[in-house]
C-alpha cells in the first residue's frame, strides 16, 4: 500500500469538547482523511470496533473513560492500531504514562495545524512500514516452510538438515537484526536508521529467497534429460544474456569459442544453470574490485579429445588458497552478505552429475580461472546410474 492510499485511511477522533472536535476534524478532511467523531471513550469503543481504524486521536482528560483506558482497551483489541494523544502542555506525567501504554505520538493544545500533519506524517509511515514488514514477515514463513518440506527431497543433494538450518539460521539472525534496527528507528524517530534497518531486512529476505529457490531448482526428483546439444550455441546463447550485464557495469565481456568444437550430450537446462552461476561470480568478483579502473571476463570454449571444455576468466578481486578450497561447500559464499553459498555447490554438484569437473586457479588481485570439463559422450553409468545398479 502506498503513502497516497494511506491518506485514505479512516482516523477515529476522541474528544468531549465539540468545538475542538469540529476543528481538527476540518484540518484532518482537508489532509484527505476520512474522520468519524466519537465525543466519549465508551462511544469511541463502539465506533472502534465497527470500523477497526488504524489511526485513533484521543483527548486524555475525558469524563467517564478517558484517554490513558481508552488507549489501554484499544491496544488489547487491536496492538496494530497506532494512538495520537491529545495532551495540554505541561501534562508531562500523563504524557510518559501513555507511552508505557505503547502511544503512538503526542500533539498538544491548542493544536497548530502543521504540527497535526507532522505527527499524522509519522503515523501514516510507520503503518506502511509495519505493513511492509508484516509481508517481508510472512513470506518468510512461507519460504521457510518451503524449506521443511525439502526434507525428504535432501538426499539428492548431497545436505544434511542440519547444514541447511545453520545456513538459515544466519539469514534470521541478520533478518532480526534489520528489523531492531527498524523498530529502534521508529522509536528514536531516526530515519537513518530506518532506512539502514529496512536495507538489511530486504537483503535478508531476498537471500533467503534466493537459498530456498537454489535449493528447490535442484531438490526436484526428476531423471536428467539429455541431449545432443551444439556448444557454440549454447555458449552464445548465455554470452548474449551477460555481455549486456558485464557492459552495464563497465566490464569488457570477451568471447573465445573454437569453430571446431563438436556436439555434446547434456541436460541443457542444467549446465545453463551451472554455467550461469559461475559467470554471475566473475560479474561480481570484478565489481568488486576497486583497486583497478579496467576489468574484463573471457568467456571461451573449446575441446580435446574426450571433453567439451568451457572457461570463464576474470580479472576481479581474486581468492586466496583457503577461499578456494571452500567455494563448492554448502554455504560457503565468497560474496559475504550477498550471497547464499549455495550457487557453485549447486554449480559444482551438476558438472559432477554429468561426469564432469571443474577447476579454479586463482591469484588474490589478478583473477580467476573456472575450467568446466564435460565429456563429449557419456558412459551409460553416467547417463542410468540405477539401471546400471540393478
Amino acid at each position: 500500500m502506498t503513502k497516497e492510499e494511506g491518506k485514505k485511511w479512516p482516523i477515529l477522533l476522541v474528544d468531549d469538547e465539540e468545538d475542538i472536535r469540529d476543528v481538527l476534524s476540518v484540518s484532518i478532511t482537508d489532509m484527505g482523511y476520512t474522520v468519524h467523531e466519537a465525543e466519549t471513550g465508551e462511544q469511541a469503543i463502539d465506533i472502534f470496533r465497527q470500523i477497526d481504524p488504524p489511526i485513533v486521536m484521543t483527548d486524555i482528560k475525558m469524563p467517564g473513560m478517558d484517554g490513558i483506558e481508552l488507549l489501554q482497551k484499544i491496544k488489547r483489541e487491536n496492538p496494530e492500531t497506532e494512538v495520537v494523544m491529545i495532551t495540554v502542555h505541561g501534562e508531562k506525567e500523563l504524557a510518559i504514562k501513555c507511552l508505557k501504554f505503547e502511544a503512538t505520538d503526542f500533539i498538544t493544545k491548542p493544536i497548530n495545524v502543521e504540527a497535526l500533519e507532522i505527527a499524522l506524517k509519522r503515523v501514516q509511515d510507520k503503518i506502511v512500514m509495519k505493513r511492509q514488514l508484516k509481508a517481508y514477515t510472512q513470506n518468510l514463513e512461507a519460504l521457510v516452510r518451503e524449506k521443511t518440506e525439502l526434507q525428504d527431497h535432501l538426499s539428492s543433494l548431497g545436505l544434511m538438515i542440519g547444514s541447511i538450518s545453520h545456513g538459515i539460521k544466519g539469514l534470521l539472525t541478520g533478518l532480526d537484526g534489520g528489523m531492531y534496527l527498524v523498530e529502534s528507528g521508529f522509536s528514536k524517530e531516526n530515519q537513518d536508521q530506518i532506512k539502514e534497518g529496512w536495507e538489511t531486512v530486504k537483503l535478508m529476505v531476498d537471500r533467503i529467497r534466493k537459498m530456498v529457490l537454489d535449493i528447490l531448482y535442484f531438490a526436484k526428483e526428476r531423471d536428467l534429460r539429455w541431449e545432443r546439444v551444439d556448444p557454440l550455441s549454447f555458449a552464445e546463447d548465455l554470452a548474449a544474456t551477460f555481455a549486456p550485464k558485464a557492459k552495464n557495469q563497465d566490464i569488457e565481456f570477451v568471447r573465445e569459442f573454437d569453430e571446431t568444437v563438436g556436439e555434446f550430450e547434456i541436460d541443457a537446462g542444467y549446465i545453463h544453470s551451472a554455467l550461469t552461476n559461475i559467470l554471475e561470480n566473475a560479474v561480481d568478483a570484478c565489481t568488486k574490485d576497486v583497486a583497478k579502473t579496467y576489468h574484463k571476463i573471457v568467456f571461451g570454449v573449446r575441446q580435446d579429445a574426450n571433453h567439451v571444455i568451457f572457461a570463464v576468466f576474470d580479472n576481479g578481486v581474486g581468492m586466496d588458497a583457503d577461499t578456494v578450497s571452500k567455494l563448492f561447500t554448502p554455504f560457503f559464499s565468497s560474496k559475504g552478505r550477498r550471497g547464499t553459498g549455495l550457487g557453485l555447490f549447486i554449480s559444482h554438484k551438476i558438472v559432477r552429475q554429468h561426469g564432469g569437473e571443474i577447476q579454479v586457479k586463482s591469484t588474490p588481485g589478478q583473477g580467476t580461472l573456472f575450467t568446466i570439463k564435460i565429456p563429449k559422450t557419456l558412459p551409460e553409468s553416467v547417463k542410468n546410474p540405477a539401471a546400471v545398479a540393478k
